[in-house]
């Protein structure tokens, strides 16, 4: 018996309950109980000294919360944790870049060699670094936008490609009867190509479809009419601002944020990069 309890007391208080501490995860779905907001977390950051969450709801609107009290995971009231710290480097397995493969620990970036991989544009490149930066550094490869492939049997001729000096190139929309495939076949016609270059590409209208949609949080990618600028086609249906160029590079950051590995993107692509990759460094 506790002789501490004796005495007047409230028996009409409630009993306080500590509420379980969840720490935050990409990709689970919450509530904030003030406002009613149903979303799935896209981001965790650090701003001005606090966490915040990124919650993306179903037609793809964000807002973003502070951590702490006032969550609900499925039903349940929970205390939103920081993400949970990683476990000593000695108990986990060998670190692996984005693009899975075993992260060379203390290796500095190469000299860039001569070869070059080519992609149609800056998001384009923007994405291949995030995930194949660690490795083409290792390998001392340079990614550089083309910015558009109307004129690439010129660029390739300008480029003087031969042993030693190869040019793997990464082409939208290379698929059968496409003007792209016209291009690719008219550029492989350039003296010290055939060996020397390889042009490969994917199925997609712009990079942007590469990105699995279920990291999105979406089913599929929403159908762009003709007519339409495909990429402010995008945002528009996202319900994000898209009138300027501004809006486009924003909305193209959301997206790429989005990404964290190779498992965030689509088969299609993977092949066709580590095919280009395979090429410039194996002899």
């Amino acid at each position: 018996m506790a002789f501490d309890n004796w005495g007047p007391q409230d028996m009409t208080a409630p009993a306080k309950r500590q509420l379980p501490e969840v720490a935050v995860q990409r990709g689970m779905v919450l509530e904030d109980v003030q406002s009613g907001w149903v979303g799935e977390v896209t981001r965790v950051e650090k701003s001005g000294g606090m966490h915040v969450v990124s919650l993306e709801d179903r037609r793809g609107k964000t807002k973003s919360f502070q951590l702490g009290f006032g969550f609900l995971l499925e039903g349940q009231a929970i205390r939103l944790m920081p993400p949970a710290a990683r476990a000593a480097a000695a108990t986990t397995p060998a670190a692996r870049t984005a693009s899975g493969s075993v992260r060379v620990q203390g290796h500095r970036a190469q000299v860039a060699k001569a070869s070059r991989i080519w992609v149609e544009g800056k998001h384009d490149a923007e994405l291949v670094e995030k995930v194949w930066g660690d490795d083409l550094r290792v390998e001392g490869i340079v990614v550089e936008p083309l910015h558009g492939v109307d004129d690439l049997k010129s660029a390739i001729a300008a480029f003087s490609p031969g042993p030693g000096r190869r040019l793997g190139i990464l082409v939208d929309h290379l698929v059968p009867g496409s003007k792209e495939s016209r291009i690719a076949a008219e550029a492989m016609t350039v003296p010290g190509a055939a060996g020397n270059v390889l042009i490969v590409g994917h199925p997609y209208v712009d990079v942007w479809q590469a990105i699995r949609p279920k990291v999105l949080g979406i089913e599929q990618w929403p159908a762009v009419p003709r007519g339409i600028d495909w990429k402010t086609g995008i945002l528009s249906a996202f319900g994000w601002p898209h009138e300027t160029a501004e809006d486009i590079g924003l909305g193209w950051q959301r997206l790429l944020g989005a990404v964290r590995s190779y498992a965030d993107l689509e088969a299609s692509l993977l092949g066709r990069v580590e095919e280009v990759i395979d090429f410039l460094t194996v002899p």
